[in-house]
């Protein structure tokens, strides 16, 4: 702090004055800073450091969310951007052509690459299809919300095994 400005300390706030500035015209002004932060401010950091302390466990339902709005961003932009995306949806089907042929799998491994591919096409044929008509069009909500919710509970299981 300058030598030119003055700290009084007062029920519960500190003042700081700070002297007439030069010129003619210039007015004296007053910063008063609370000590304690408001009601608001400490449920937001409540909430706030525990969404950073989960983050995570909270991927899936990041990762979610911002896929719907985005794909609500291209619907707006351009609904055409759902022609781009929509061969996206052969991917996890040729993934799973590429890694069975490479390294078979039985059993659980091949049930989870199964379901992972499934997944993961129902992902993207729901991003092309909310990007070209909307996130909010017909039952596309509720599909995103089913599939957040599987996504969710097979991260978290999946989390809490290894």
């Amino acid at each position: 702090m300058s030598s030119r400005t003055r700290t009084r300390r007062a029920a519960g706030v500190t003042t700081v004055r700070l002297p007439r500035q030069r010129g003619r015209r210039s007015q004296p002004f007053v910063v008063v800073v609370p000590e304690q932060p408001s009601l608001t401010r400490e449920a937001l950091g409540l909430v706030g450091g525990a969404l950073w302390k989960g983050r995570h466990a909270l991927a899936p339902t990041g990762i979610a969310v911002l896929a719907f709005a985005l794909t609500g961003l291209f619907h707006v932009l351009s609904p055409w951007s759902a022609l781009m995306l929509a061969p996206l949806v052969a991917g996890p089907g040729l993934w799973l052509g590429i890694v069975q042929r490479r390294r078979p799998g039985h059993g659980s491994t091949l049930a989870w690459r199964i379901g992972l591919a499934v997944f993961g096409t129902l992902a993207f044929a729901w991003t092309a299809l909310a990007a070209g008509i909307g996130p909010f069009a017909g039952s596309l909500p509720l599909v995103w919300l089913l599939a957040l919710i599987a996504a969710q509970t097979a991260w978290l299981i999946v989390r809490r095994t290894r």
